[in-house]
């Protein structure tokens, strides 16, 4: 009969955990034990290395012309993620997304169902503003769909949102029109990990077709529902 010594033992109870790479916790208490989930530092560390990759960006025309980075607003903890175009004339000297007056449209929009703009996570596809507010160009779009990949990765968030048809094309691709495809639930997948998503309008282009708000508030009910049916805490 082999009889093995306690200290033998705890070293090949270490090994095995240690082929698993799990991090274990010794507690007494019989919850927590494992840690799979980022933590919030390790978070932000990641987003301030996007943030920097995307600062250090050559040769674009949208870096050139603005004055400064865009780069998000809100609870980077958040299961909630909004994706918009781009920023703005009032987003490029405040250095937030969405804080003209389709920042303060989306505002209301998301009071109607009860979230509080700081509990939630927003950004753009684009994170530098468009020469007089012009739309992003297709390779413009393309080569920061790269970065906002990246970023909705890093986020993990539970519910995507895509306002605007700019927003749907770096994720979707361009040959899909945003009347179609709005309001419906669909699945995006990046680096295996799928998202929850839903398209909509951009509050800028609302304030273009106020008729089309009706459309809009279908799209903000359905999330309000998936919210409620997840069980999110915002």
């Amino acid at each position: 009969m082999i009889v093995k010594d306690k200290n033998q033992n705890d070293i090949m109870d270490q090994k095995l955990l240690n082929s698993f790479e799990i991090d274990y916790n010794f507690k007494n208490k019989p919850i927590n034990r494992f840690n799979n989930k980022p933590t919030i530092e390790n978070i932000n560390e990641r987003l301030n290395a996007l943030k920097t990759k995307i600062n250090n960006i050559t040769n674009c025309n949208l870096k050139n012309n603005a004055k400064q980075l865009v780069f998000s607003d809100g609870n980077s903890n958040s299961p909630i993620m909004i994706v918009g175009e781009g920023p703005g004339q009032k987003e490029d000297e405040i250095g937030k997304p969405f804080v003209g007056d389709a920042g303060q449209l989306l505002n209301k929009m998301l009071s109607a169902i009860n979230i509080n703009r700081e509990n939630i996570y927003i950004t753009n596809v684009v994170n530098f503003r468009p020469p007089n507010n012009r739309k992003p160009e297709p390779n413009e779009i393309n080569r920061y769909s790269e970065f906002l990949r990246e970023h909705i990765s890093i986020i993990e968030p539970k519910i995507l949102i895509l306002m605007g048809s700019t927003a749907m094309e770096a994720l979707f691709g361009s040959k899909i029109k945003i009347s179609k495809e709005r309001g419906a639930w669909k699945e995006l997948i990046i680096n295996n990990k799928t998202y929850l998503t839903m398209i909509t309008f951009h509050p800028a282009y609302l304030l273009r077709q106020a008729d089309q708000k009706k459309y809009s508030w279908a799209d903000l009910k359905e999330i309000k529902k998936k919210i409620d049916a997840l069980k999110l805490k915002i």
